[in-house]
């Protein structure tokens, strides 16, 4: 009896803090994945809190902070013992990761280590279920005594975000509730789930300029380096209940093979798992590709880690009933018969639950853990070998070389600061050398190609050449996932050198981000101090100078003082308080001031700089990038509703900014019941009547891509949009950077460069209409119609249009054809962009373009 107490105490103290583990449901009042419930974000971090107190299995830290100051929590879940060595896994997937070591300590850590395997949820607000669903997967693999669960335990280190965007969270979770039992109900709210891009901050992986980026890659690339990445979504085709790998064509050739058929692999377990549990309706190969760098499970892959996308249906708590008589032949392209290999168990219909997205969420992700489990010594060891091949890789660049002396002095800086983010090694010399003809002075920066992350390096700084993929021999074009072409240095207008022949050089290693290099104030001003455009930095200092006080003109023609030259659009920032101010803005910003010793003889004054961006109630990514760019340079920024339009005094703005949105949306927005009544409806006749009156007393309005098309309709603008109206077959450019010339005399293009890459998103081109009139005779003579006041400001280029990506029919509608266009209206202008300037905060070479058109509306 004795030994039978001393069992029952022992089995206790092994097994009873376990047992004793809380449960989500007990903090939420509610099940994960209940029908018409959410849990709070509040909820979930006093649930982990709870967790993490209650076993040595779970280890929660913060990694950063949302946009709007939530705290991102990473949460480590393994067995008590490995959760002693948390250091010592990182250690050795980092050593394996980098792949410096030799091949016989790659194969001792590897069977000494940990697999490392990362989840998240919540990056897509919208998609409500993953978020729910993290706190029971978290729960089950710190609680389960399953055999399964113990050797992932064992043998994994599970890292989960659980959920990447907080913010949108709380304000889809706040949505939701408060239209549950209403006709809105399933609506979701009129305003970004994420402060600046909303569903876009799943564009944001190589640029990472959003803070809940840089929280998570710093993990993933610079600290613990996960062999397997799995990212969450809910956007499965109709009918279907999850995507899993593989993927559909094609693959981009820079990703190492062995990540490519780990994909695959991992898809194979989940589409076993999903079959053995009678869980039907795992369909593959479909909409989602492996080419684009960028998302969240695609810049791993140039990491050599393996990236997998899921995306199960269901995403709101409302139930739906899919009609059992109602199956479709095609899911996804698939059949439904089960004659397909990549849908081999097609879902039949019936009752759909919020629950049953958490429980194949779940499965997706036991699958991946099961696999990790049993495959742990090979996962570690691949990434090494495929960071090997990396390093060894002769066919590839020996390093890419960017230049001290760039155009626009800040701009090298910005693009080594993208490559070290995303863990790129990065070298800068100490002094000048030489690489066959060409000599490089000190500071400039070396990116030696040999090194683990070279897919990563050479996909952002070569041209992307995307195939030819059509739907049937002479049809349309089979539209990619997101871009064909993204290549840094084109698009942030910097000089890199690919080289391809050893050299050497004297350089240190950089260990972080480059800071801004203090600009400096030469020179006594007779005048003033003389600052120029072509940094982009430029425009954040006159901001900053103005809202200090200052006075500023800008100079409308090239002007000589004390043997300097400077060019038309300089400012002159005017002798005044200058002297302390100046000093600072220059100091922060990086820019650099020259006295001038006489007030030039050609210049305007810079009226106050107020910039009215207009918000629709359509929430539109567009808008919010445009609000970011602008807000990095301290632009006096209001935003403007469809109210604030119709209303507001909008004289008090030196421009009125419209981001591409579709001109329906701009001029009708919601429809009445679509909505609740006071986010229904557009700018309407009188939105449309105030902005004439507004350009025509002497106003400026900004119109980015889609827009154009609301300005040129409403206003009736002497200009034709050639792309209209155009299908796929006959012109088709979803995602490439176009060659452009630029007019660098036009005040527009101040501190431009001649050419420059627009970033063309199915954007579009123009063409000036010439107004005729009948002459004697009845016959049209041109000569006696007014010449239209439109300016070309740039035009697509005359050859080699396509800078990287992949285009059809760009030689019969871009060729020669106007991007960008300067339409008089009255007393003002009205700016057309036939492209992006300021596309998801990656176009710093076409930055300027915008700032000038807003500093135009100023220069009077």
């Amino acid at each position: 009896m004795k030994r039978f107490a001393l069992l029952t105490a022992f089995l206790f103290a092994a097994f009873g803090a376990v047992a004793q583990l809380p449960k989500p449901a007990e903090t939420f009042g509610f099940e994960p994945g209940a029908d018409y419930k959410m849990a709070t974000y509040d909820q979930m971090l006093a649930y982990y809190a709870k967790l993490d107190a209650a076993t040595d299995r779970v280890q929660i830290i913060d990694i950063g902070k949302s946009v709007r100051g939530r705290s991102i929590k990473l949460i480590f879940i393994s067995s008590e013992e490995n959760m002693k060595s948390l250091d010592k896994w990182k250690d050795i997937s980092a050593k394996l990761s980098r792949a410096t070591i030799s091949a016989d300590e790659a194969r001792k850590l590897s069977k000494e280590g940990k697999a490392i395997v990362w989840f998240d949820g919540g990056m897509h607000a919208s998609e409500k279920a993953h978020a729910q669903m993290t706190p029971e997967l978290v729960y089950r693999i710190a609680s389960e005594e399953s055999d399964e669960m113990k050797n992932i335990r064992n043998n994994v280190i599970t890292l989960v975000v659980p959920v990447i965007n907080p913010d949108g969270l709380d304000i889809v979770g706040s949505w939701y509730r408060k239209y549950v039992g209403t006709p809105f109900e399933t609506s979701d709210p009129p305003i970004l789930y994420q402060e600046y891009v909303g569903h876009d901050n799943n564009r944001d992986w190589f640029m990472s300029n959003m803070p809940e980026t840089r929280a998570v890659t710093t993990v993933l690339y610079s600290q613990w380096y996960p062999q397997i990445v799995h990212n969450h979504h809910q956007t499965a085709p109709s009918w279907a209940r999850i995507f899993i790998p593989p993927f559909r064509s094609p693959v981009n050739p820079k990703i190492h093979p062995g990540v490519t058929t780990g994909v695959n692999l991992v898809g194979t377990a989940m589409a076993n798992r999903f079959a053995m549990k009678k869980m039907p309706g795992a369909i593959s190969q479909t909409t989602f590709e492996m080419w684009w760098n960028g998302g969240m499970r695609t810049a791993p892959y140039y990491h050599n880690q393996i990236g997998i996308l899921t995306e199960t249906s269901h995403a709101t708590p409302t139930p739906r009933y899919y009609p059992t008589d109602s199956v479709p032949r095609n899911v996804g392209g698939k059949t439904t018969d089960g004659t397909d290999v990549f849908y081999p168990y097609p879902w039949k219909g019936g009752e759909s639950h919020f629950r049953d997205a958490v429980n194949y969420m779940l499965e997706a992700s036991m699958a991946v853990l099961d696999l990790a489990a049993e495959k742990r010594d090979e996962l570690l060891y691949n990434i090494y070998q495929m960071g090997r091949d990396a390093i060894e890789d002769k066919t590839g660049a020996f390093a890419y070389v960017i230049p001290r002396n760039q155009w626009d002095a800040a701009s090298g800086d910005n693009l080594v600061n993208v490559m070290i983010q995303g863990g790129i090694e990065v070298h800068k010399a100490t002094a000048a050398f030489k690489v066959g003809t060409t000599d490089y002075p000190e500071g400039s920066y070396i990116l030696y190609g040999a090194q683990a992350f070279r897919p990563f390096l050479s996909d952002l700084m070569e041209r992307q050449n995307y195939p030819d993929l059509f739907q049937f021999p002479g049809g349309p074009p089979i539209p990619p996932y997101d871009l064909t072409g993204w290549t840094l240095p084109m698009q942030m207008g910097v000089k890199v050198d690919r080289i391809t022949t050893s050299f050497t050089a004297s350089a240190q290693k950089l260990e972080g981000k480059v800071p801004v290099a203090a600009g400096t104030v030469k020179g006594s001003a007779g005048y003033g101090y003389a600052i120029l455009r072509q940094d982009n930095a430029s425009a954040k200092a006159i901001n900053r100078l103005q809202r200090a006080g200052e006075k500023i003109s800008v100079a409308t023609a090239a002007f000589t003082d004390g043997g300097t030259n400077f060019p038309a659009g300089t400012f002159i920032v005017e002798k005044g308080k200058t002297t302390n101010n100046l000093t600072k803005v220059v100091q922060e910003t990086g820019v650099s001031a020259q006295a001038v010793a006489t007030k030039p003889t050609a210049v305007k004054p810079l009226q106050r700089v107020k910039v009215g961006i207009y918000k629709s109630w359509v929430d539109n990514i567009d808008e919010g990038w445009t609000r970011w760019v602008l807000e990095q340079f301290d632009f006096d920024l209001d935003t403007l509703h469809d109210t604030d339009l119709q209303t507001k005094n909008l004289a008090i703005y030196s421009a009125i900014l419209l981001p591409s949105q579709r001109g329906e949306e701009i001029l009708h927005g919601h429809r009445k019941g679509e909505m609740p009544d006071e986010y229904t409806g557009g700018i309407g006749l009188p939105g449309v009547q105030a902005l004439e009156r507004y350009i025509a007393a002497g106003g400026t309005l900004i119109c980015l891509d889609q827009s154009t098309g609301f300005a040129i309709e409403q206003l009736g603008l002497p200009v034709q949009d050639l792309t209209e109206g155009l299908s796929s077959s006959e012109f088709f450019i979803p995602g490439s950077l176009i060659r452009m010339s630029v007019d660098v005399n036009n005040p527009l293009a101040y501190g431009m460069q001649p050419e420059a890459a627009a970033s063309f998103q199915r954007s579009r081109s123009f063409k000036k209409i010439i107004p005729q009139r009948k002459g004697e005779g009845g016959n049209e003579n041109t000569a006696l119609a007014p010449a239209p006041d439109v300016v070309e400001v740039a035009r697509y280029a005359s050859k080699d249009l396509v800078m990287s990506g992949w285009a059809k029919g760009q030689d019969r509608y871009l060729k020669d054809k106007s991007a960008m266009l300067n339409v008089g209206y009255g007393k003002g202008r009205v700016i057309l962009f036939g492209f992006r300037p300021q596309f998801r905060g990656q176009t710093h070479g076409t930055y300027k373009l915008l700032f000038n058109s807003i500093f135009s509306g100023a220069v009077k």
